[in-house]
């Protein structure tokens, strides 16, 4: 008997949602980076172990503050996560509760299933005796399915986390091959790349607008042609994705094509260029167009 399910991976922005998915997968699938919302659509990861297949979503953070058109939709897409799924990872940052934190506890409360409570980054705690109190207080909060305290980045207690979740896969047919591990097109995991290489070059404040529309996706003989266009909403923002004397824009382009050849096992011209389209971000039609769409 071959058991499937879906398990949401929850939580504010920048608490590891991303790096858990991909250590769980064993690959890298969702982009990472040291900024908050990174992650803007919602990614599964199907993990196929025997019998059981593990349908992991990826969700952007959930956050206050912002009421543009992108924020509304990334927030709607974590909260829509929650609806119709097996189990739900509750991932916080062992370091800190932080407001958004609260807001997302509140999210978790309403859901019909079971509830894991994962503090990530435990690694970095400088009084490893402060792990106990605090998971005591967190206990307090919800009557969560288990508490699990994990390192995402070094892989720390995951196969327990792994082992918890499998266990709660309903019986039923697998929804993917065994091979198979997102849902995503092979054009997405490429626009994703170059947004990541984007994100982890520039400041704090590009990236969140900044878009990466895939043009052209095409085998010529063995080599993979990819051009990508890099949408800003500003010329300012133009010139510092390009860089003095252009030399930002080859780094970009460079450290993307590495891990482009790495997941498509090809070697890839990558061209890119960017555009200007003033107030993307804000604009529900723009978003649409770029495929930030409801699932």
């Amino acid at each position: 008997m071959t058991h499937c399910g879906y398990v949401a991976i929850v939580g504010r922005p920048n608490v590891g949602k991303s790096t858990l998915m991909n250590h769980i997968l064993g690959q890298k699938l969702s982009i990472t980076s040291r900024k908050p919302q990174t992650t803007r659509q919602q990614i599964l990861g199907v993990k196929t172990e025997g019998h059981v297949q593990t349908i992991y979503v990826d969700t952007p953070g959930l956050h206050l503050g912002s009421t543009k058109a992108m924020n509304r939709f990334m927030n709607k897409t974590a909260s829509d996560a929650m609806v119709d799924v097996d189990a739900v990872l509750f991932l916080i940052d062992a370091e800190r509760w932080a407001e958004e934190d609260q807001a997302v506890l509140e999210k978790v409360k309403h859901v019909r299933c079971p509830v894991f409570l994962v503090v990530n980054k435990v690694d970095k705690l400088e009084d490893k005796d402060t792990l106990l109190p605090k998971l005591a207080r967190y206990s307090d909060m919800m009557n969560f399915a288990q508490i699990v305290p994990i390192s995402a980045l070094k892989g720390k207690n995951l196969e327990r986390l792994e082992r918890l979740t499998e266990s709660l896969m309903p019986e039923g047919g697998q929804f993917y091959p065994e091979d198979q591990i997102t849902d995503r097109s092979s054009r997405f995991l490429a626009s994703e790349i170059v947004r990541e290489k984007i994100t982890r070059q520039l400041g704090q404040e590009v990236p969140y607008e900044v878009a990466v529309q895939i043009e052209e996706f095409a085998f010529e003989g063995e080599t993979l042609h990819i051009s990508a266009l890099i949408l800003v909403e500003r010329n300012g923002q133009k010139r510092i994705i390009i860089g003095d004397r252009g030399e930002k824009i080859k780094l970009i382009g460079k450290e993307a094509r590495i891990d482009m050849e790495s997941m498509f096992q090809a070697k890839v011209m990558l061209n890119l260029w960017i555009k200007v389209r003033s107030g993307w971000s804000d604009d529900e039609r723009a978003l649409a167009s770029l495929g930030y769409q409801e699932q």
